[in-house]
């Protein structure tokens, strides 16, 4: 019994893995279920024994990863936490140092960020990106509060602004890593781009509130 169970885990990961690699070299459309199994060395029948269809495996194929703001969630979740903007600024430099260039982890991300089409497919997994989106800048929001009430931030940094800021410097610099290797040097720029991301937050005039303003 237990190696039959074992026998089921890897078939499972044998086929998430040949999505993986499928979706990354032809997006998720462009590639059927035949298509999946063939790469796994299984059947069809077998592919249908772990998931009810594409879209099933297309989910399970991504929630082997955490996504960007996922990771900052975890990150700033801890209001008690000493040291908020250095805890920020560690999973920032892991995420772009590590994570990415972990095969998995790029090659789902590269899915979602540069093969993937607007389908049915992906309703689920767009839902899980606007959750943590949205859960991510929330968050985060928190942790620079805690590092403005502990000195290490500007008094008047505009926390809504600048958790956008980081959103969208996460998604950018990902983007444009996997559409161009070489215009963005990851591992090795990973501390470099997330300390002058950090360093806006207090020398940029653009992230102050206005006085008076709440936040």
């Amino acid at each position: 019994m237990r190696r039959t169970r074992q026998q089921a885990r890897e078939t499972r990961d044998q086929i998430l893995d040949a999505a993986e690699r499928l979706f990354a070299e032809h997006g998720v459309s462009r590639t059927s279920l035949e298509d999946i199994a063939m790469r796994a060395g299984c059947t069809r029948g077998a592919i249908y024994g772990h998931f009810r269809n594409k879209s099933d495996l297309f989910v399970a194929m991504t929630n082997r990863v955490m996504l960007p703001m996922e990771m900052l969630v975890a990150a700033t979740a801890d209001a008690t936490e000493p040291d908020p903007l250095g805890r920020i600024r560690q999973l920032l430099v892991y995420f772009l140092g590590k994570a990415v260039v972990e095969p998995h982890s790029r090659r789902v991300f590269e899915v979602l960020f540069t093969k993937c089409e607007n389908t049915k497919d992906m309703v689920l997994v767009i839902e899980r990106q606007h959750d943590a989106a949205r859960n991510g800048r929330m968050y985060l929001e928190r942790g620079l509060r805690n590092a403005i009430a502990r000195g290490q931030l500007p008094f008047d940094l505009d926390t809504e602004r600048a958790s956008s800021v980081v959103h969208a410097f996460l998604g950018g610099v990902l983007r444009d890593w996997l559409l161009e290797r070489d215009s963005i040097m990851l591992p090795r720029d990973a501390e470099f781009l997330t300390d002058v991301c950090i360093g806006m937050f207090s020398y940029s005039p653009s992230l102050r509130r206005a006085q008076g303003a709440c936040g």
